[in-house]
């Protein structure tokens, strides 16, 4: 039996939620509001959250950014009407582990949650500090370091560069990138693997990330 945390302000949707995870043998407990599910899941602490990005006092982003602060491990399935590329790229990269459509199939919302409660939550164990063809990344505080200059990074930007420094020279491929630092083993549908590159390099103000042709990226030595 799992614990899971459901964020979401439509009552009628919520108890449907609530008898969908429960009738399959899931403890399930809900709250309406940013602060309610900031505080629910500190109280809670659940092995899966799902979590609409509308909601009364605030947007599921600000959960989202949240989680990635405190409870960086969390596994966050986003359930949103709000459908557009750029939204379900930008909560992928924060740190959500799937996104599912409203409205959605009953047994399509249990099999994702399923599948994604088997997998292991995504992490990056690495030392405090990586060097490596002159990038540094301080992993405690996710920050990249150019030029004396600490620069910011997000919770998707970090992993993916911080295994890309683990695995120079070798190139890694979208698979494996997707896998790894996005915790799904399928084709999400987007090119969130090439979006997050391209934030990562212009972060970087030089080509450090290679493409390897047919295969991925990998850090230039």
């Amino acid at each position: 039996m799992s614990r899971i945390a459901v964020i979401e302000d439509e009552p009628i949707l919520a108890r449907l939620l609530e008898r969908i995870l429960g009738g399959a043998g899931h403890t399930v407990t809900v709250a309406g509001s940013v602060a309610g599910g900031l505080t629910l899941i500190r109280a809670v602490d659940p092995d899966l959250i799902v979590l609409d990005l509308v909601l009364p006092d605030g947007r599921g982003e600000d959960v989202l950014v949240e989680l990635m602060r405190f409870r960086p491990s969390s596994r966050v399935l986003v359930l949103s009407s709000m459908t557009q590329v750029a939204t379900r790229v930008g909560v992928l990269e924060g740190g959500a582990v799937d996104f599912l459509a409203k409205p959605f199939a009953n047994a399509e919302l249990l099999a994702r949650i399923n599948a994604r409660l088997r997998a292991p939550a995504p992490t990056v164990s690495v030392p405090r500090y990586l060097r490596r063809a002159g990038v540094e990344v301080d992993v405690q505080q996710r920050e990249l370091v150019v030029d004396g200059r600490r620069i910011s990074l997000t919770q998707r930007e970090f992993a993916l560069l911080a295994f890309l420094l683990q695995r120079a020279p070798e190139p890694c491929t979208r698979a494996e990138l997707l896998e790894r630092v996005w915790g799904t083993t399928f084709d999400t549908g987007t090119n969130i693997v090439d979006v997050c590159v391209r934030r990562l390099r212009s972060k970087l103000s030089n080509d450090k990330i290679e493409t390897v042709r047919n295969v991925g990226y990998r850090i230039a030595i």
